[in-house]
């Protein structure tokens, strides 16, 4: 299961939609809850042999499944490219370019033929009307004029079988393309059916799950605190360190928290943004380590979460993180988003419902820096009530400082008002954060990676 990918869906969503997601739509209405009856890795210690074996069938069954359907759909898109750019094989090119290029000289050698057979023959008439041509002049003109007709009479045979050939090179580019294209849609028809497996062999895990006992659902609350701190700006094609803090605020000790992290390259307006492929993240890279874990790992946006393990009550943890800037990124605005989630040997686990967010600028190398802003007091976590998915209040702090939202009721959007894009993305994304997180864990326990 891809969990950063997860995610990374959930944040573009909130981007790409920010107003129906500070709503409460009800696309997150529904967000699953994580399950289990004692603990995901405990439950699976206390499996017996075949029931383990079983297991491990079936996860292996997804993980084909799932691969299945990323290569088909990876070799769909090369053969669309293919298509997009002519690339038809090498035979099939080649020759349609030797053709083109054989009409081309065949024309160019018939234009030249009939150029010096209107010469031979203006020649030829010149000397028939001279007194004083000799009669071994007229007849070398004379066959000057029959070697340039047989020239024509030549050129124009080159002509036709240049055509020729072109007619039936081309012919060969569009019954490539055509069987291309009959490729692809034939991908398109696997590619469902693969999805189809994936979808039997997902709800298979499922079942075998629900068929180990009674579930506890795992609540959202704030036993997981998280803040996040970083500079101002970061310049293209260099690194920055920031500064993540995760406290366990609950009345017990919590046996293993994880936190994650998205960091996303705002575009200037809605409008920017691919909706289909976002891809916020391409241009960032995160690293990150904590005092147990001193060497920088790097943090796959499409599967890692940081993993911290127990936290005592009152504790706390600090990792620092390091993101680094792709030197092809574009100069703008950026913000980075975390929030975390803990479960507990005794089956109890949660998903915090409160996140972190802090802004910065992508600038230019040699860019001034703008003078540094004070982060503004973070508010206290507030549980949602009455409302059957949570959404993200208006707060938010200055670009640079850090900002703690908890996941409460209503539909406001930004303070700031609705021209300015970043409050909103924050809010937004925010909000979706903590939501693909709780589907995240229910990915990861219930189903492949339990």
């Amino acid at each position: 299961m891809k969990i950063r990918r997860i995610l990374a869906t959930a944040v573009a969503a909130a981007v790409t939609t920010p107003v129906v997601l500070l709503s409460a739509g009800p696309a997150f209405a529904d967000t699953p809850k994580p399950a289990t009856s004692k603990g995901a890795a405990a439950q699976q210690d206390d499996l017996d042999g075949p029931d383990f074996e079983e297991l491990e069938r079936l996860e292996a069954a997804y993980a084909a499944a799932e691969q299945k359907v990323e290569d088909l759909t990876e070799q769909r898109e090369r053969l669309k490219n293919d298509l997009r750019a002519g690339n038809l094989g090498k035979e099939v090119v080649d020759e349609l370019a030797a053709a083109e290029q054989a009409v081309a000289d065949a024309a160019e050698r018939k234009t030249a033929a009939d150029t010096a057979l209107t010469v031979a023959k203006d020649a030829l008439t010149a000397i028939e009307a001279d007194p004083a041509a000799t009669p071994e002049q007229k007849t070398a003109a004379a066959e000057a004029v029959t070697t340039a007709e047989t020239e024509v009479e030549e050129a124009a045979g080159a002509v036709t079988d240049a055509d020729e050939r072109l007619d039936k090179a081309k012919t060969a580019w569009d019954d490539a393309r055509v069987a291309l294209s009959t490729k692809i849609g034939l991908l398109a028809e696997d590619i469902k059916a693969a999805e189809q497996e994936l979808a039997a062999a997902e709800a298979a895990v499922d079942a075998f799950w629900e068929d180990k006992g009674d579930f506890e659902e795992c609540v959202e609350d704030g036993a997981v605190r998280s803040t996040l701190t970083g500079p101002k700006t970061i310049t293209i094609g260099s690194s920055a360190n920031f500064s993540l803090t995760v406290k366990n605020t609950s009345d017990r000790d919590l046996d293993s928290v994880r936190s994650y992290l998205f960091a996303a390259q705002l575009p200037e307006s809605w409008e920017d943004i691919d909706e289909e492929h976002p891809d916020l993240d391409r241009y960032f890279d995160i690293d990150w380590k904590t005092a147990a874990n001193p060497k920088w790992t790097e943090l796959d946006f499409q599967d890692d979460a940081i993993e911290l393990g127990a936290i005592g009550k009152g504790g706390k943890v600090d990792v620092t993180l390091r993101l680094t800037v792709d030197e092809d990124a574009p100069a703008g605005e950026g913000i980075a988003f975390t929030t975390g989630e803990y479960e507990n040997e005794d089956g109890s686990c949660g998903i915090s419902e409160q996140y972190a967010e802090v802004e910065f600028d992508i600038v230019e190398p040699g860019a001034e820096p703008e003078p540094e802003e004070t982060a503004s007091p973070s508010p206290s976590p507030s549980p949602s009530t009455s409302a059957p998915a949570p959404a993200a209040t208006s707060g938010h702090t200055p670009q640079g400082g850090s900002s703690h939202i908890p996941v409460a009721t209503g539909g406001e959007l930004a303070a700031t008002g609705p021209s300015d894009v970043l409050p909103q993305v924050a809010a937004a994304a925010g909000a979706a954060l903590v939501l693909g997180a709780g589907a995240v864990f229910v990915a990861r326990r219930r189903k492949v990676n339990a």
